[in-house]
Parts: structure tokens; sequence; C-alpha cells
């Protein structure tokens, strides 16, 4: 069988996000319990250099159907979904929203938004990421499941095209069995609305760099 998950220890970048203070508390408290044991066995080692990893997406219809964006192509995505209870969590939308501000979501996809919780949602409403969200186009849901069930808030048709950040994209899970569900990040999911197609967040800082 395969690994369902890994862990990577916190590098030095953010170890210095940390200390910096501005960063939720599990985070803080977090490094001390991700460190590689020393003089631990394992079964086998595999070595994967992180700064050499582009995003990763799980295309249709399965969640370990892995493939660097750069190897998608143009996929032209009708909505895009931040949240529930995968990358819902306040700083998800943080995340989403800094690389949304000033912004507009593209003519031709929806921005669907579920905070995991009501606390997250209060945080977001606080430090006014609900409101750059709001301003980029965001349609904001109850706390909850939304259209992960398949029930409300964002339920695909058949056909479309959705870039999820949530944990699950088999056949018919957020509403129509003709729909295609890709599983990715929030900051990707950000980029990705203003395009209209999967797009690496990169990519819009450097377009937002260019005089």
């Amino acid at each position: 069988s395969a690994a369902k998950a890994g862990i990577v220890p916190p590098g030095r970048e953010r170890t210095e996000i940390r200390d910096a203070g501005d960063t939720p508390v599990r985070v803080q408290h977090a490094a001390p319990y991700l460190t590689i044991q020393e003089g631990a066995a394992y079964a086998r080692v595999v070595e994967i250099d992180l700064a050499t990893l582009g995003p990763q997406i799980s295309a249709p219809h399965f969640v370990d159907n892995v493939v660097d964006l750069g190897e998608l192509g143009r996929v032209a995505i009708d909505v895009v979904y931040i949240g529930t209870c995968t990358n819902g969590r306040y700083e998800d939308m943080r995340a989403a929203a800094e690389i949304l501000r000033g912004r507009r979501v593209a003519a031709t996809t929806r921005l669907v938004v579920v905070p995991a919780s009501s606390e997250s949602l209060r945080l977001a409403a606080e430090d006014g990421t609900l409101s750059t969200l709001l301003t980029a186009g965001a349609a904001i849901g109850t706390p909850g499941c939304g259209a992960c069930i398949g029930r409300h808030m964002g339920v695909l048709g058949p056909n479309e095209t959705c870039l999820f950040t949530g944990n699950r994209n088999f056949r018919g899970r957020m509403g129509s069995p003709e729909a295609q569900i890709y599983l990715a990040s929030p900051e990707v999911a950000a980029a990705t609305a203003l395009t209209g197609y999967i797009t690496h967040p990169a990519d819009i800082v450097r377009s937002h760099e260019r005089p």
C-alpha cells in the first residue's frame, strides 16, 4: 500500500515566520514536535528536494491522481471552491485574499468561499480578509460542508469543472457525476479564480511586478 500523508519538518523560512509571531498558535508550538529524531530507524528513506517541486494538483477522479501543475496544460475552470473542513481555515482564506487583493475574479469563473468554522469566519471578518474576498467577487457561504457533500452552496452542474481546496474529488462528490473536480491549495485556487484556468500563483505575482 502507498502512503496517504507525509509530514515535512519546518525549514528555516517557516521557523522565521513562526518566530515573528504573525502565525497561528498551533504553528508556533508545532516545530519541536516535527523534527527528525536522531538515531531513528526507517524501513525506507525517500529524499525529495521540496525546492524543486511545483504546486501539486489532484486531477479527476481520484485524490492520488497527482500531477505537477506545470504538466497540466491550460485547464479552464468554471468554479473555484475554497474551503470546507480542509483548507477553509482562517489562514487559508487569508493566503487566498493576499493574492486576490486589488484584483477581480475572471468573468468566466465563480469563486465560492466556505469557512471551515465560525471562528475562522470571525477572524477573517475582523482583519479585513473577508472584505478583500468579497471585493474580489467571491461568494461567502455559511461555515460547514458546503458543496463537498453535494447538496448546497455551489453544487456543480453537468460538465462543469471545479478547482477545489478540499480533500475529495470522486465522481459526483460535489454534485453532477458529469462534473470534473481538481484539488489544489488555496494559493493555486486564488490565482486560478483570477485567470479562469489553473494557474501557478507565481504567475500572478510576476505579472503584478512587471512595470
